[in-house]
């Protein structure tokens, strides 16, 4: 498998394109990612090498501030991230669909022959996929030229945003099922079916057990599960005949979808399969009345092996509710709510720069601007454990301190060559888990209040203010 790759149809784009048009190369692959980014970045990149303002740079990627109902964040993305760094490349068809747009007449020849000869050769340091990450704590630390800097601020915003968004929604959903299986139901309700696969394997990461999205299991190894909808019940006169028929075709994983008419009709009908019948899905009305009966009627029909799955709309809140109320669930398939945040939708992470150095001098970089200002030059988060080896607190320091504690910023590339080994998605799956059971307990409670301690080191508040008042006088 190719690491980080995220084009639905890399090997078939060109004839794509050739036989149905240009709209087909929307989906995103290895030509055209050089492109997916906004226009601003590419006017900028222009004015720095005209104005031969190409020192090297230092830009920094972190959360302001918490989502609302959010404790923390689990960092989710960075493989996509490396694969579009290390194959980023500007193709003759779009370096001439850029010479073209009007807003780069007056820009010179030799800024797009740099464009054709363009790849990334700085470096990166980052959290692991996985780690629990808190507001103003830098994700990922990118040196390099200011152009090659500049350039990838879109595509990391946007990878790292989002997955990290829905790792840590479904992490939350999973802290709800309190040990239940939770599969991933979004493909369908994500923005796009890119949106879907990388949904799924944020989604594993937050602790899913499967999902529904077959690229997403093929490419990364999940487990695909899946079985029927209500449509297959519909298809036939009868019911049961239904049921059947789909035994009859899968005898080792019949799950039935019993609620297409009557629950506690189909449930019953459900149990005339008898011992291979491995599982029922409820979809729709009151689920825990609803799964006390059923549980009641597939025990007393001697199928106590028989698990009852719960889908329809869930989240962490509805899960926490059935399951204090008594419900007799196994299982819960999730999926809009999940795949989308559906009550944080985005994560408005930044990307920011924080040090240039200008003839060997080294010049913090910051934003003084209200509600919005930041802290300048190269930084690392050091993590401090207690007696228990729970998380305590964190420090955001210089990169150059000294203290007794875990550094969450690891290289990843030096020079544009990757220096680290890329972790399977069910690595990054058990990295989290470990991340999560280190949080205080607080920190897991849906609606907490409770704020984990991230503070500024000393030096770094030195070097803040230092630089507010050099830009002051």
């Amino acid at each position: 498998m190719t690491i980080g790759r995220w084009s639905l149809y890399p090997k078939t784009i060109k004839n794509m394109k050739k036989n149905t048009g240009k709209s087909e190369s929307l989906f995103l692959n290895d030509e055209n990612i050089c492109v997916a980014t906004d226009l601003y970045q590419l006017t900028m990149v222009a004015g720095y090498f005209e104005r031969g303002m190409n020192h090297k740079s230092t830009f920094e990627l972190f959360v302001r501030c918490l989502p609302v109902r959010r404790s923390y964040l689990i960092a989710a993305g960075l493989e996509q991230v490396i694969y579009y760094l290390r194959n980023m490349r500007f193709t003759a068809e779009y370096l001439k669909y850029l010479k073209n747009l009007s807003i780069f007449k007056n820009v010179s020849r030799e800024f797009f022959d740099y464009l054709k000869g363009f790849h990334f050769s700085g470096d990166v340091y980052a959290v692991p996929e996985g780690t629990v990450v808190f507001a103003n704590e830098p994700i990922i630390r990118v040196t390099a030229s200011m152009i090659e800097a500049q350039i990838i601020e879109t595509y990391l915003l946007s990878m790292i945003n989002y997955q990290t968004l829905i790792a840590s929604k479904a992490s939350r959903v999973v802290h709800a099922a309190d040990g239940r299986g939770v599969i991933d139901f979004g493909t369908r309700r994500a923005h796009g079916p890119q949106a879907g696969v990388l949904a799924a394997r944020a989604c594993f990461i937050g602790g899913c057990v499967g999902t529904s999205n077959v690229l997403a299991a093929y490419e990364l190894g999940i487990p695909p599960i899946g079985t029927i909808a209500h449509s297959w019940v519909m298809a036939y006169d009868d019911e049961y005949e239904s049921f059947q028929d789909f035994n009859k075709v899968f005898p080792d994983n019949t799950i039935l979808l019993i609620d297409t008419y009557d629950t506690i009709k189909g449930a019953k009908l459900a149990t005339k399969i008898g011992k291979k019948l491995k599982g029922v899905r409820l979809d729709s009305g009151n689920i825990t009345l609803l799964s006390k009966r059923v549980r009641k009627i597939l025990d007393d029909a001697g199928l106590e092996q028989v698990k009852i799955t719960a889908s329809g709309d869930l989240n962490e809140y509805k899960i926490s509710q059935m399951l204090a109320k008594g419900a007799r669930i196994d299982s819960f398939g999730v999926g809009t709510e999940m795949v989308t945040s559906k009550d944080v939708p985005a994560l408005g992470g930044v990307y920011k720069l924080v040090e240039q150095e200008i003839e060997e001098k080294l010049m913090p970089k910051m934003k003084f601007s209200k509600d919005k200002s930041t802290c300048p030059s190269k930084k690392q988060v050091y993590r401090f454990l207690d007696k228990k080896q729970l998380f305590k607190k964190d420090i955001i320091g210089l990169v150059d301190e000294e203290f007794d504690a875990n550094e969450l910023l690891l290289p990843v590339m030096k020079k544009g060559k990757l220096v680290c080994k890329v972790p399977t998605v069910q690595q990054i799956q058990k990295t989290a888990a470990k991340n999560i059971s280190q949080l205080p307990e607080k920190l897991k409670d849906l609606d907490s209040t409770t704020e984990y301690s991230v503070t500024i080191s000393k030096r770094l508040r030195q070097v803040r203010e230092k630089t507010k008042k050099s830009k002051d006088s």
